[in-house]
């Protein structure tokens, strides 16, 4: 017997009802009426339903917006019944033809960083507008590239970021042993549609973008002023190296500007070197204060 999962979204209109597998292959489809539904003979029944709006089905779920005519709490359990029972009976979710995987044909090229421990893998289109670092295999939830990334013995930290995935190795193996092997896998991985960071992770960035926001305005004005000097001057640098910058804190007693480095630049032999005489020597210069100092807490 097929088990859903309601979950709520951050729209209060939408709802999501999770199954247990996958139910497509690395696609995604929208269906605002039964007309245009029809490579889902599921969400065709779903339309008979007065009050649904539009039907989304991705991954593991279908994600279902309803009209205001009704109250989810009032209609969601019978939907979630419809919705297993449809499956049970042998009904078809996305038509055979329709859910067939589409390759994207893409580039990826490897780019060594100052840190030798770490690898730059460059990708011919946009992944990602924010940055995000993984440590082990158990934080990957939002990111199934990371995941399988972490299945190579070698793999010690993933960050990606913009275009590129930056991965940072054990010294078991060396590059050279290693790169191809990485650099098709991340090829083929995503050209075959799979999710480099999943929406889950868009959504929870966007709360966060408001609350980094609200930080922001009640930090005091020489922080602003770093933070504003890091984001337009420094991260730029470091994220051709396969790296970024994140600012902490910042101490007005002991002028101590407080970082975190990420990706490339984390555990990178040079990051010393850079903190002093490049981040330091130019906060000391722009903010007119020959005492701040700059120290990363992961350095």
């Amino acid at each position: 017997m097929t088990k859903i999962t309601i979950k709520e979204t951050q729209n209060p209109t939408i709802l999501k009802f999770e199954f247990e597998d996958f139910i497509t292959q690395n696609q995604n489809f929208e269906f605002k009426n039964i007309d245009e539904a029809n490579a889902s003979p599921l969400a065709q029944q779903l339309f008979y339903l007065p009050f649904v709006k539009t039907v989304y089905i991705s991954g593991n779920f279908i994600a279902i917006e309803r009209y205001s005519i009704v109250d989810w709490n009032d209609v969601k359990e019978d939907v979630a019944e419809q919705i297993a029972a449809f499956v049970d009976k042998g009904g078809v979710i996305i038509k055979a033809d329709e859910n067939k995987a589409k390759k994207h044909p893409i580039t990826v090229y490897g780019e060594t960083t100052p840190n030798p421990a770490a690898l730059k893998f460059v990708v011919s289109r946009m992944l990602t507008r924010n940055a995000v670092e993984y440590k082990n295999i158990d934080q990957t939830a939002s990111s199934p590239l990371a995941q399988e990334l972490f299945k190579f013995p070698y793999v010690k930290e993933v960050f990606i970021d913009e275009n590129y995935i930056s991965v940072t190795k054990y010294e078991i193996n060396d590059w050279s042993e290693i790169t191809l092997e990485l650099r098709t896998f991340i090829k083929q991985f995503i050209e075959n549609g799979g999710t480099v960071l999943d929406e889950s992770l868009i959504q929870t960035t966007t709360k966060n973008d408001v609350a980094k926001d609200e930080a922001f305005d009640k930090l005091d004005v020489t922080s602003q002023q770093i933070i504003n000097i890091l984001e337009e001057y420094v991260k730029p640098a470091v994220a051709a190296d396969g790296g970024n910058i994140a600012f902490d804190s910042y101490n007005e007693d002991d002028k101590t500007v407080k970082v975190i480095l990420q990706g490339a630049c984390s555990g990178c032999p040079s990051s010393t070197f850079t903190l002093k005489s490049g981040i330091e020597n130019m906060l000391k210069s722009m903010l007119n204060d020959e005492a701040i100092k700059v120290e990363a807490l992961n350095a």
